[in-house]
């Protein structure tokens, strides 16, 4: 499957690599490669010519692209503001589509998106989300499916930044509302942290949000002092129906671009009252899970997992799993299901359209609840 990178930075670059260590893998049907770059940045074309012998279009216009025989899909890796646009016209191209979160800028974007993958059924269009496919996050997912809970007490989930508590860092677009849009960090952080229950039908019946702009002003590294437009945290609460029992519980989703000490540290932990289970990157080998009978002993349980995966690799078992490793497993399922349609992944599928329609729904549900200090029924 030829592909055409549009973005040629730091995920561009990643996915990149995960091509070029397809022979990791065992038994798929069909293998990517780099076709195309489209960035307007010069500088970043270097790396990807001198690494990649099948690139044979190198262009500041992805439209050429868009018009090329030799490109079956693309990856597009830009800012928010840039998605309704991209998007639409890949999608209308033609070309299979693997895109970042948020999937558009607000919700408005993502419906012309959403509006486009009607119109083109043929098309395969999915959005990139690497943390589920961790060991850890796996057996969370097949413990949702197995319902052990009991009676779910609540669900945690979200992802932390630390580097903006830096206020020295130099402003990038992620803090300006023109090009990251309102959401600010639940824009970019959002999907991380509901991807999972947005899978599995834990879905909000009402929302409540606190958003901090916490670091007000930032340097635009030309010696002015620039403000900052968007929200460095967020955190959601929301109430949830469980889809099949007859009860409700809580569930917090957080957001965090300023986390002292954390580094793109991803979570879920789920409190239950016969069981609990809980994984985090920032020890990624280590599923945690409690098994509980009234009167018994209140004991989490550490379980180191090794390198296990959705898709077979070469890689032993007793080998620790990375991000480099979820990136790899998150374009396996990508590549495979765009190669086999009818071979739908249900869990370890890449995040579906219309679930980034369900993720902006409450994202704009989140942003009105903490602008007005509210909380709103939320609508499907």
């Amino acid at each position: 499957m030829k592909f055409g990178i549009i973005g040629c930075g730091l995920m561009g670059r990643e996915f990149a690599v995960a091509s070029s260590r397809w022979p990791a893998l065992l038994n798929t049907s069909v293998q990517p490669e780099i076709a195309g770059i489209c960035d307007v940045n010069e500088d970043l074309y270097g790396w990807y010519t001198d690494n990649f012998d099948s690139i044979k279009i190198v262009t500041k216009d992805y439209k050429e692209l868009l018009a090329s025989d030799d490109i079956d899909a693309i990856y597009c890796a830009v800012p928010h503001i840039l998605h309704a646009d991209l998007y639409v016209d890949i999608i209308n191209a033609g070309k299979h589509l693997m895109g970042e979160k948020p999937f558009g800028i607000d919700l408005e974007a993502n419906e012309k998106i959403m509006a486009a993958i009607d119109a083109n059924p043929e098309v395969f269009v999915r959005c990139s989300s690497e943390f589920p496919y961790f060991p850890g996050a796996m057996a969370i997912q097949e413990f949702i499916q197995k319902n052990p809970w009991g009676q779910i007490i609540s669900v945690n989930a979200g992802f932390m930044h630390s580097s903006d508590l830096n206020t020295d860092k130099v402003i990038n677009w992620k803090r300006m509302i023109n090009v990251n849009g309102e959401y600010g960090c639940m824009g970019d952080l959002g999907m991380h942290g509901l991807h999972i229950p947005i899978r599995h039908g834990w879905i909000p019946k009402n929302i409540s949000a606190s958003l901090s702009n916490i670091v007000t002003e930032r340097p635009d590294g030309k010696g002015n002092i620039v403000p900052c437009e968007t929200w460095d945290n967020a955190s959601i609460t929301c109430e949830v129906d469980h889809p099949q029992d007859e009860y409700s519980f809580p569930m917090n989703i957080k957001t965090y671009r300023i986390a002292p000490g954390e580094t793109n540290t991803w979570y879920i932990e789920i409190l239950g009252t016969e069981f609990s289970a809980r994984f985090s990157t920032k020890n990624p080998k280590t599923l945690e899970t409690m098994h509980y009978k009234t009167g018994g002993v209140q004991e989490w349980r550490r379980e180191d997992l090794g390198y296990s995966s959705a898709h077979e690799t070469i890689t032993g078992g007793i080998f620790e799993f990375g991000f480099t490793d979820a990136m790899l497993q998150m374009w396996a399922s990508f590549v495979e299901e765009a190669a086999n349609p009818s071979k739908e992944l249900p869990i370890y599928g890449c995040i579906r359209p219309e679930e980034t329609l369900m993720q902006h729904k409450i994202l704009t549900a989140a942003l009105k609840a903490g602008k007005g200090k509210e909380t709103v029924v939320f609508k499907k």
